[in-house]
């Protein structure tokens, strides 16, 4: 088993809180740029200025970053344990940089670790 279940446990973890903490900043980010485009600004100009962005939102970014690398390392070690192939493996990572996409590629490996019938510490 080569400690599958933990790193199963560790992947899924970090998936949720990736996918969490980009859900929303990424939901923060449309209705800051709503708000932006209701005031009468071009949508050129929201990414180039931060005098409406609060702090919170610039940290919450930073946030995501940190928690993606985290991601990466625990989808790595995940994959060299289960043998994904490259292709599967980097699907599975940039999962992490798209909206809710951690969510359905945490479940793609759950229910593969289900039907391998491997013993996972997640039901």
């Amino acid at each position: 088993m080569n400690g599958i279940p933990g790193a199963a446990l560790r992947y899924r973890i970090m998936a949720w809180i990736t996918g969490v903490v980009l859900a929303t900043a990424f939901t923060w980010m449309v209705l800051l740029i709503v708000m932006w485009m209701v005031d009468g600004n071009a949508l050129t100009d929201f990414f180039s200025s931060n005098e409406q962005k609060p702090t919170a939102y610039g940290v919450l970014w930073i946030v995501h970053g940190w928690a993606y690398f985290l991601y990466l390392i625990a989808g790595v070690d995940l994959a060299f344990r289960l043998r994904y192939s490259i292709v599967r493996t980097v699907l599975i990572l940039l999962a992490g940089t798209v909206p809710f996409m951690s969510f359905v590629a945490e479940r793609y490996v759950h229910k593969d670790l289900a039907r391998r019938a491997l013993p996972s510490s997640v039901s």
